[in-house]
Order: C-alpha cells, then sequence, then structure tokens
C-alpha cells in the first residue's frame, strides 16, 4: 500500500512515493543531511559572536543568552506549529519554501538596525529553522525500517556538521567582513539549497492530509501523552541539550578574554573539536539497527558525564577543553540519533509530528542551557557553568537508569 502518495489525476510516476522497500538514493541522502547542517547552522551562527553582538547592541554578559534563547524560543514555536505540517502538506513544496522564507529571515538578521529588530529577526530565523526537523522526518519517511537507522544518522551526521561548521564558519567571515555577512552569506546559501531540493524531491500528500491543521496539532500533543517512549526520550533531549548549550552558549566568554584573548576565527575552529559528534551519529544510527539502542544510550550518557572534568578546566588548558568538547559532542550526538530512530518507529505514519513534538523538548533543553549558563558565569565564572553542565549530564544519566528496565522493550538492548 502506498504510505505518502496522491491518487490525483496528472501525477506523474515521479510524483508518488511508495512504500519504501529501501535507503532513498545516496545523493538525495546527501542533499538532505547539507541542507539539513545549513539551516540548523542558523541557530548557531550567534554563539561565537555574542560579545560582538553584545558590544554593537549594548547588551552586558548577563544579557548575551538572550541572543540564542530568542532564538531557542522560536524554534521551539516553529517545532511544534510548522514541522507537524509535514504531515499535512506536499513535503517538496513544504520544505522549498520554508527554506525561502528562511533565507529573508537571515537578511532581516543581517540589516538589523537595532537590538528590538535583531531579536525579532533572529526568532524567525529560529522558527523556520525546524525545516531540518521536515527533512529528517522525510528521509526517515522514504526509508524501510531496516535502513532507517542508518539513514537517520546519516542525516543527522549533516545537522551535526552544519552545528559545528557554524561556529567555524562565522567566526572567520566574521574576521573577514563583520557579523553581519555572516547572514548575507547564509541567505546565499539556503537560495541555492532551496533549489536544488525543489528538482530533486519526490512530491505527495502524506496519509494525514485528512486531518484539519488544528487536529493536527492536538495529536501531537496526544501522542506524547499516550507513548511514555515518547515523554521519556523527549526528557532526556532535554537534558543533553541543556548540557549541549551550556556549554556552546557560554564558551566564548573565557575564550575572548585573558589570558586567551582569542579571534572570532579561533574561537569558531573549536567547533571543529567536536566533529568526533558526526562520526557518532554514523555508528549509533547502525548500532540502534541492531538493536543496541539501550547501550549507546548509557555509554553515551557516561561519556557526557565525564566530559565536564576536563571542560572545567578551560581556563588553564585549550587542550582540555577540545578534549571535553570531543566527549561531549560524540554523545549528545549518539543520544540524538537514538532517540530520533525510536521514536519515529513508535507512529511512522506521524513521523513529522513526533519529530517535532520530540525537538521542543531539545529546544527548550537549548534554551535552558543557554539562559542559564550566562547567569552561571555572571554568577560564578567558568566553574559555575562547568558545575550547572555537570548537573545536567548526570541528571539525565540517573533519568536514563531509572527508567532503562521498564522501557527495555521499545528502546532495545
Amino acid at each position: 500500500m502506498p504510505s505518502d502518495c496522491s491518487t490525483a489525476s496528472g501525477r506523474t510516476a515521479r510524483d508518488i512515493v511508495l512504500a519504501p522497500t529501501g535507503a532513498p538514493p545516496a545523493r538525495l541522502v546527501l542533499l538532505f543531511a547539507i541542507a539539513c547542517g545549513s539551516a540548523v547552522a542558523n541557530v548557531y551562527f550567534a554563539q561565537p559572536l555574542l560579545v560582538t553582538l553584545g558590544e554593537r547592541f549594548s547588551l552586558g554578559s548577563g544579557l548575551l543568552g538572550a541572543i540564542v534563547t530568542v532564538t531557542q524560543a522560536g524554534y521551539a514555536a516553529g517545532l511544534f506549529l510548522l514541522v507537524p505540517l509535514g504531515d499535512l502538506a506536499d513535503r517538496r513544496r513544504l520544505i522549498t519554501l520554508q527554506l525561502g522564507l528562511l533565507a529573508a529571515a537571515l537578511l532581516a538578521v543581517a540589516l538589523a538596525p537595532g537590538t528590538a529588530a535583531l531579536l525579532a529577526a533572529l526568532a524567525m530565523v529560529g522558527a523556520l529553522a525546524v525545516v531540518a526537523q521536515t527533512m529528517v522526518a522525510a528521509a526517515a519517511h522514504l526509508a524501510a525500517p531496516a535502513f532507517r537507522g542508518r539513514v537517520v544518522g546519516a542525516v543527522t551526521s549533516g545537522v551535526i556538521t552544519g552545528i559545528l561548521l557554524a561556529r567555524t564558519v562565522a567566526g572567520v567571515l566574521a574576521d573577514l567582513a563583520g557579523w553581519r555577512a555572516v547572514y548575507f552569506f547564509s541567505a546565499a546559501v539556503t537560495v541555492i539549497l532551496a533549489v536544488l531540493l525543489r528538482r530533486a524531491l519526490p512530491a505527495g500528500r502524506p496519509p494525514a492530509a485528512r486531518l484539519p491543521y488544528r487536529r493536527l496539532l492536538a495529536s501531537t500533543v496526544a501522542l506524547f501523552a499516550h507513548h511514555r517512549l515518547l515523554r521519556v526520550r523527549g526528557a532526556l533531549a532535554l537534558l543533553v541539550f541543556a548540557a549541549f548549550s551550556t556549554l556552546w552558549s557560554s564558551v566564548v566568554q573565557p575564550l575572548s578574554s585573558p589570558p586567551w584573548s582569542l579571534s572570532h576565527t579561533a574561537i569558531g575552529a573549536f567547533g571543529l573539536a567536536g566533529a568526533a559528534g558526526a562520526l557518532a551519529a554514523g555508528i549509533a544510527g547502525r548500532w540502534n539497527d541492531r538493536g543496541l539502542a539501550q547501550r549507546t544510550t548509557g555509554t553515551a550518557l557516561v561519556l557526557l558525564a565525564l566530559s565536564w572534568l576536563p571542560l572545567a578546566l578551560t581556563r588553564q588548558s585549550l587542550w582540555a577543553l577540545a578534549v571535553g568538547t570531543v566527549l561531549l559532542d560524540f554523545a549528545v550526538q549518539a543520544v540524538h540519533v537514538t532517540n530520533q530512530t525510536l521514536i519515529h518507529a513508535v507512529r511512522p505514519d506521524a513521523g513529522s509530528r513526533i519529530i517535532g513534538g520530540y525537538m521542543v523538548f531539545y529546544s527548550a533543553g537549548s534554551a535552558l542551557g543557554a539562559t542559564g549558563s550566562s547567569l552561571a558565569y555572571a554568577a560564578a565564572g567558568w566553574t559555575g557553568v562547568s558545575v550547572l553542565g555537570a548537573a545536567f549530564s548526570c541528571a539525565a544519566l540517573l533519568l536514563w537508569a531509572t527508567t532503562t528496565r521498564t522501557l527495555t522493550g521499545a528502546h532495545g538492548r
């Protein structure tokens, strides 16, 4: 039976998506990965620029987290309001339309004359960057269950690479041409990807197209209320991404001040130290296909908690920061891929709604980490940030340990 198709007259074979029997073409998976990475990067471009933006828009150190928080708030709104549309609308049209609007929002950031305009534009960027999750759900839908873990892992590798390269690209462009050039550049890239995806994606209205929009949103809440697995994996996402955001939303402050006093480019380059995160996505995807979801989660959460030991030494050693970054990014992305693979399997026909609802937890955690780390740094410096990050990480490990037995059947070994 078709799982994502339309029988309207005039449809060609290219426009009808049949029930998947294998993996999507490698070139389409690669394009998904690049586009997802580019979209998500927009949420993180500001992190190595926080000090510069604070000086330009007269924001104190305790308020720098607001730049990240408003973006994540927009992202959370988009996850709930926009991503479920992937179960309602033609995904090809939806994805390309959102990319076009994202390019417009990026231009608004680049041209922002003051603080209010900047924050409003960043909120819109966050809301529209959720197109990445629409693409993750689309990729998962196009893959047969036996291939879903590796496909989601491959696309998520692109997301992770985008997050990591966001800091590097933002740092280099800001040093060469100013912070506004970062957003002009991203707007141009987004337009190009929209054109490529318009040509590459198959069209087709998902089965949920019969649901009115309000019922579609209500069903997202109902899915999480009904399935404990979704709630637990969502809570894990909140905690691990709170730890992730605690590091990346605040590390720019000790690195840009004595004794390091690093440039935008040097600060952004530390994102590359976490490139192991992209490797983790692929490994975790394959392990999930083998039914090792619980082992993957537990191992990753132990690494996440341990990562804060070297990270606490950031003011004394850049090597310690690099080691801690590798451990943290590897752990976070392994948990993230495991989560997405497992939750999509609960109701594949509601993939967009489930991924969107899950990512609300992700966004809430990112906002919590950004706000908390700014306040912790203002109150207790880097030590306060490290304690906060370790607390989030240990809480995630404790949650996994207390739920592992009751959900082992759904999670795998």
